[in-house]
């Protein structure tokens, strides 16, 4: 008896991009390691200019992941125990851990419904005499409008810093000035699923702060200002050359892998309107890059049709099932079920269906089928 193979959709294929560039990230690496100059070389020098042109910054400091681009900037900025830093809890876990690492205490406030980013009322009322910086985070590729939170900063005299962890190439409005170039610093990362994804990890800083710059540069290898000499305790946190080697391959293709993100996405909202999932806002004005294509599912429906696609051989996610508020790592921040109602709908409705750049039409159609075929039993 021949058994039928399903239709196999991942949620990311990686593979599918990497076949697009395998000789030229081969190349690359080869050159590399015929160089052996494997720690801020010639690579992590070139991406680093490359990048900061890219988002639109003077500069742009190469790191080991976007958690340690939090983290130090953070660390650079002074933020320190008995500090403050105001960011939202429908987010990965990173963003508090960051906080918590320089000693400072994460404020959680609730998102926006229609956006789920951060909600600018809650923000401002959490801000006490120690709040030291507010972190937005533009989630799913979808840019914050960063106009009054730089607006609300000046007022209180603290610092915005952007965790742009997910929206490599998102522009904030019509003028093109994209994600991470707004803020005192601008925080990405580059792990391997990212719209700008490294073979491992990374990250980057971005800022227009010459001192800021220098000092980051500082923290991310051991605190040195030069070789041996460490005028501070810094970390270890520098890009590997090689990774480097192939971000500065794959930035160049950002763009236009971003543009398709966009026309897949549009082609689902059409695909799937009517069917009762709460598709994501293609925003006017803006450049959501949907790192995630991120739809509701309303009135408890949300893990069985996970569970039907899953058999239909489709992969998806969930981003995020369990808020950091009601974390057991978090307990201790002394937030309740209850506190930020609209991150715990969002965190029961939310499915993460397929989207890379390499997807086709039809695979497109296949999931909004699929989709639509179990919403209507």
């Amino acid at each position: 008896m021949t058994v039928a193979t399903k239709t196999e959709i991942q949620l990311v294929d990686l593979r599918a991009q990497y076949a697009t560039i395998r000789d030229e990230v081969r190349e690359a690496i080869d050159g590399v390691l015929d160089g052996m100059q494997l720690t801020l070389g010639p690579n992590v020098r070139a991406f680093d200019e490359e990048f900061a042109a890219f988002v639109g910054t003077k500069h742009a400091i190469g790191v080991g992941s976007g958690t340690d681009a939090l983290q130090l900037a953070i660390r650079a900025l002074g933020i320190s125990s008995g500090d403050e830093v105001i960011t939202v809890s429908h987010t990965f876990f990173a963003t508090v851990e960051a906080v918590l690492y320089s000693g400072a205490r994460p404020i959680l406030v609730d998102v926006d419904e229609r956006t789920m980013n951060m909600d600018l009322a809650a923000a401002a009322q959490a801000i006490t005499p120690r709040t030291k910086a507010i972190m937005p985070v533009h989630l799913y590729g979808r840019t914050v409008d960063m106009r009054p939170y730089l607006e609300l900063a000046r007022e209180h005299g603290i610092a915005v810093i952007e965790d742009a962890c997910q929206s490599h190439g998102a522009s904030l409005d019509v003028s093109g000035k994209k994600a991470g170039s707004a803020g005192i610093a601008g925080c990405f990362s580059f792990y391997c699923s990212k719209n700008l994804g490294a073979y491992g990890e990374a990250g980057s800083i971005t800022t227009n702060d010459d001192k800021l710059a220098d000092d980051l540069r500082s923290l991310r290898e051991h605190g040195q200002s030069m070789r041996y000499y460490h005028p501070v305790v810094g970390y270890n946190a520098r890009l590997d050359e090689i990774q480097a080697a192939i971000l500065r391959i794959k930035l160049r293709r950002l763009h236009a892998w971003n543009s398709r993100r966009i026309a897949i996405a549009r082609h689902y909202n059409a695909a799937l309107a009517g069917s009762g999932v709460i598709v994501p806002e293609i925003p006017e004005g803006e450049r959501h890059v949907f790192h995630c294509y991120v739809i509701r599912v309303q009135n408890g429906r949300r893990d069985a049709l996970r569970a039907a696609l899953a058999e239909a051989g489709i992969g998806t996610g969930v981003h995020y099932p369990v808020p950091i508020h009601l974390q057991e790592a978090a307990a201790f921040l002394g937030y309740r079920r209850g506190d930020m109602p609209v991150t715990e709908r969002l965190a029961s409705e939310v499915l993460s269906l397929p989207m890379y750049a390499e997807l086709t039409d039809a695979q497109v159609e296949t999931v909004a089928g699929a989709v639509k075929a179990f919403l209507r039993r």
